[in-house]
């Protein structure tokens, strides 16, 4: 049995490519950019640039994509977990093994303290600015909350963990303009590859904040 329990009446949006950006189309007829577009757009690439110069560009290249494949194998466990009410098989595939096992450290860390889901893997829109994806949207400790699942190769300190933030915040943005909410919570569960698990909190106090630094990201995209 599934564990959503529908609050809201969540649509699908369509995604395109347009000169190599991922855009969503809206029901106002406006393509707009994705959050991780504008954020990969707008962030400091300068330590990223030197590790790839340190490990060479090839190698980076497989590292960061051994990384995505593990990340999305993660997320897809999560989901049909939140899906059917039942933990997924992880197969014989040895890095399927290995996401179910940081899939399952999060389910352990964190889903428990989830006392209500709204919606996995929800298409959220701010007309004519972004567009996104949350991977989870609820009740966490009992306070409306964006919630997000990440993998890492290695733990994070929190200042690593800043472009996390403002996405939280720009789904909790869109899903408050569509949907009437006041979101002002977001959590992002991560597990590592040694499968350590790491919580990064927006608490309702600081969510002002992160909100200014978001839309100052978004403008600074629109401006370039």
């Amino acid at each position: 049995m599934s564990l959503v329990k529908s609050v809201y009446d969540y649509k699908t949006l369509q995604k395109k490519q347009i000169e190599g950006k991922r855009l969503y189309e809206t029901p106002d007829g406006t393509a707009v950019a994705s959050v991780t577009t504008i954020l990969s757009a707008t962030k400091d690439n300068t330590h990223l640039n030197e590790w790839r110069n340190r490990v060479g560009h090839e190698q980076a290249k497989a590292i960061t994509a051994e990384a995505s494949g593990i990340g999305t194998r993660m997320h897809k466990y999560l989901e049909k977990y939140i899906e059917n009410g039942v933990w997924p098989s992880a197969g014989s595939n040895p890095y399927g093994q290995q996401a179910e096992k940081m899939a399952f450290v999060i389910k352990e860390s964190a889903l428990d303290q989830v006392d209500a889901i709204w919606g996995s893997e929800v298409s959220l829109y701010m007309p004519k600015l972004y567009a996104g994806t949350a991977d989870l949207i609820g009740s966490y400790k009992g306070n409306p909350s964006i919630m997000d699942f990440k993998q890492s190769n290695k733990p994070k300190k929190i200042e690593w963990v800043e472009d996390y933030f403002l996405q939280l915040v720009a789904y909790a943005e869109a899903h408050n303009e569509l949907y009437g909410t006041s979101i002002n919570e977001g959590h992002i569960f991560m597990c590592c590859r040694d499968l350590t698990y790491q919580q990064f909190d927006i608490w309702p106090d600081e969510y002002s904040a992160w909100r200014h630094e978001w839309y100052e990201r978004v403008y600074q995209y629109y401006d370039k």
